[in-house]
């Protein structure tokens, strides 16, 4: 079943039936204390980090409570209980079979991807990422001695609604280069564009990598939010068929806004893989949250019902955003995501100048992210997080709207 089936929008109400009224960004900037919160001053409307507004799903905040209850706080050395309610999920939604000693534990995916890298690649070498993509990724491969290789997203129709792609010819164009590529960054789901990939694309990449001996590590932490009437495809399964190396990164994190509780698995795709990951330090797992691996838990085993109400208020609120663009935004083109939470969002067009992101922070007290920290591709872009009441993008869309020049 794909998530958000059989899941429909309850009027004025989040995922887990808390009012709208109080998820109000200037209420909730008095109860939380995330960077979403506390970076920018209070006349700023937060809409940059991958944060939901949504309040946690009740199943995991029980389990919090329980376990904070029980002092149990103390230390991790494997996946345990986690690697049976991830592989149950993974098998329920997206038909693949995980066996649980191929699922290891990390603090977040970004550590995740750092220490497979690490153990996968440990001469490190040259790195391909497809841009513009999560900047993050640029942050964490600092880590790490790989040159970064971006290779662009192929766009269609670019005059209309954006639609993007894997370039694969240029994919492989750079593996069969005479520098050759060493390691390959999959986002699967792909951010910021909401892209999922195809079963074709996802199987000529990974013969690809078999053929020209590239390490692939797959990012899949949006994947729980692909929207409704789309199949998300894990590289995992096609990697193994290839002959290909691989390993997934993911975690509870953004399906169900765990972020801060630092708990993630790395997913070996198959025996060589495995042995390859059972090279991880043991501090890798050390280093995760308890707290985190049992909220984890919950998440994939107990509130996948919550989870489709979210898929499925994330999509109404892509629809109510693509229409005030449409209606207010002027120049401004809309890459509707088909995955995740995140709106990309083109101003190029709507005469904000080269910094549309600094523009609309400093003019219409609206903090986006800056599409220009994506890679190649990415500036003169922001992107919009959709994980929050539809009064507060209808409000973000107002105040854009009121500094562009058609508006003067």
């Amino acid at each position: 079943m794909s998530a958000g089936d059989c899941s429909t929008v309850t009027p004025d109400v989040d995922p887990g039936g808390v009012p709208f009224a109080q998820l109000d960004p200037a209420l909730l900037r008095t109860q939380r204390t995330s960077i979403k919160w506390t970076r920018f001053p209070a006349d700023v409307l937060p809409l940059f980090v991958a944060e939901m507004d949504f309040a946690l799903a009740p199943a995991i905040r029980e389990t919090l409570i329980e376990r904070v209850q029980a002092s149990d706080t103390g230390y991790l050395d494997s996946a345990g209980p986690l690697a049976e309610a991830f592989a149950g999920f993974a098998r329920d939604r997206w038909g693949w079979e995980v066996p649980h000693d191929r699922v290891h534990l990390a603090t977040d995916v970004a550590t995740g991807i750092v220490e497979a890298l690490r153990v996968g690649r440990p001469a490190g070498g040259r790195i391909a990422l497809t841009t513009p993509v999560y900047p993050s990724f640029f942050e964490m491969l600092e880590e790490v001695p790989f040159e970064v290789v971006e290779i662009p997203l192929a766009i269609n129709d670019p005059d209309r609604a954006p639609q993007a792609r894997l370039d694969l010819a240029a994919i492989e164009r750079e593996f069969a280069s005479t520098q050759g590529i060493d390691a390959f960054l999959l986002c699967n789901p792909h951010n910021p564009h909401g892209i999922v990939h195809s079963t074709a694309e996802l199987t000529e990449l990974a013969r690809l990598a078999a053929k020209y001996d590239v390490f692939v590590v797959s990012d899949e932490i949006h994947a729980p939010l692909t929207h409704a009437d789309e199949a998300f495809v894990p590289f995992a399964p096609l990697a193994a068929a290839a002959g290909a190396l691989s390993v997934t990164t993911t975690s509870a994190s953004k399906g169900w806004n765990l972020a801060g509780a630092k708990c993630s698995v790395i997913v070996a795709a198959d025996e060589a893989a495995n042995r390859v990951l059972e090279q991880l330090p043991p501090e890798v797992a050390v280093r995760a949250s308890i707290l985190g691996l049992h909220a984890g838990v919950a998440a994939f085993s107990q509130a996948r019902d919550w989870l489709d109400r979210v898929v499925a208020q994330v999509q109404a609120n892509d629809e109510l955003l693509a229409g005030l663009v449409a209606e207010q935004l002027p120049g401004v083109r809309y890459t509707r995501p088909r995955a995740g939470y995140l709106a990309w969002l083109d101003f190029r067009g709507a005469g904000l100048g080269e910094d549309p992101h600094g523009r609309i922070l400093e003019e219409a007290r609206v903090a986006l992210n800056n599409g220009a920290a994506f890679g190649e591709g990415g500036a003169g872009h922001v992107r919009l997080n959709l994980a929050c009441a539809p009064d507060t993008i209808v409000e973000a869309v107002r105040r854009v709207a009121a500094i562009l020049p058609s508006a003067r």
